[in-house]
């Protein structure tokens, strides 16, 4: 049973069973809430998914699913979150694990054996933070010649303010819990004192500042694991474009196979398999008691001596939005079919709906044997008062 909760990195850093999300995650959580339809489930030849049960309640997402089952072989039925505890035997999988969500399930009725206990949820906190990100990529820049990139976890503000001093350019700071491109200042000359005051407030409330010089910055990506107690699968690519404040934007719907040659034309291909192999260890080595997706940000970037790699630059420890875009490529589209996956929100009233309409007669979908041949499609419903949508162009 598949649950929906973007504000998840918020919650853990949060951490209190009490915590409630600012109004603009909530209204993403209810709007995206069939997003897992498109991921949920597991693809084994000669089963469906026909089980898959997501969580999202309501006429819209109700109409929705049926419409889509009639283009595509989407195999999945929706729950009301009040109905949750009617399904004992289903194993609950939200897009992350914090106390707020363990508080309100118990509160609808179900039972704690299926739940994370309090203490697995710490543990899961633990694996969250920033600080393994910057371990592992220490440890990978000894290995390789290849690889480029610099992170530190400052516990004092003095030495802090003293590295950022020393260093020309402009430096980013993260706080070492919160969401993959949130959290983030940038200290563009010199820090100003509205900043000292983040890292004040950062190093009192989670014990220390990750900060980084800026890299220029060729291509996002990602390297997408299963962990399961130690045991580490790589699992595909992800090819994804952030805003300049580090906000997720989108991902290119591509095969592994085109990633991996869109990459080779800036890095060897033999150095990508070499980390592949490294993170699996490093991965099975720091979190031997997560069960679930992680996905390791990286990117390529231009130095005066060429291309290089960073090969670590965030580590989400849940499921994410490349894993999706990866599902969705292998599920409903031909392996040489290329397109786009984006999440976007729109502020304008009737905007997300004006988009949808125009996007629908000016690149109508066409489906082949349960295959996208071109087009797009929205991925979640779109309604009058819709701000954020998901969706797909497939070229």
């Amino acid at each position: 049973m598949y649950l929906f909760n973007p504000e998840n990195d918020l919650a853990l850093a949060n951490f209190t069973p009490n915590y409630t999300p600012p109004a603009s995650a909530i209204r993403m959580a209810e709007e995206l809430a069939v997003l897992p339809i498109w991921y949920g489930g597991e693809d084994i030849p000669g089963k469906n998914n026909c089980d898959t049960k997501v969580v999202a309640g309501g006429e819209l997402n109700r109409s929705f699913l049926e419409a889509v089952k009639k283009i595509l072989p989407v195999e999945a039925s929706l729950v009301s979150f009040s109905d949750i505890a009617l399904y004992p035997h289903l194993k609950i999988v939200p897009w992350g694990w914090n106390p707020a969500l363990r508080r309100k399930l118990i509160s609808e009725g179900v039972s704690q054996g299926l739940l994370p206990s309090p203490e697995e949820l710490v543990c899961l906190r633990r694996y969250s933070n920033r600080q393994y990100a910057v371990e592992i990529l220490q440890e990978l820049r000894v290995e390789e010649e290849g690889f480029c990139g610099e992170s530190h976890f400052f516990t004092d503000t003095e030495e802090l303010y003293a590295w950022l001093e020393a260093l020309p350019g402009t430096k980013v700071l993260k706080m070492p819990l919160s969401g993959s491109g949130k959290g983030l200042i940038w200290i563009l000359g010199g820090i100003t004192d509205k900043q000292r005051d983040w890292c004040r407030r950062v190093v009192r409330e989670q014990g220390g500042v990750v900060a980084e010089p800026v890299l220029t910055k060729v291509q996002d990506f990602a390297m997408e694991f299963y962990l399961h107690e130690g045991t580490v699968r790589f699992v595909g690519y992800s090819m994804f474009s952030a805003a300049a404040s580090g906000a997720y934007m989108g991902n290119e719907l591509l095969s592994d196979t085109r990633i991996e040659e869109k990459l080779g034309s800036y890095v060897s291909i033999e150095l990508l398999h070499r980390l592949r192999n490294s993170l699996s260890e490093k991965l099975s080595s720091r979190f031997p008691l997560y069960t679930g997706y992680a996905g390791v940000d990286m990117m390529v970037c231009e130095t005066p001596g060429g291309y290089c790699l960073q090969p670590c630059v965030e580590i989400n420890i849940r499921m994410n939005m490349g894993m999706v875009a990866h599902i969705f490529h292998e599920r409903y589209m031909y392996p040489d079919a290329e397109g786009q996956f984006v999440v976007d929100y729109f502020k304008k009233p009737e905007g997300a709906l004006s988009f949808h309409e125009k996007m629908q007669r000016e690149s109508p979908l066409k489906v082949e044997n349960g295959k996208i041949l071109s087009g797009y499609l929205s991925l979640t419903p779109v309604a009058k008062t819709t701000s954020y949508i998901a969706y797909v162009i497939v070229l």
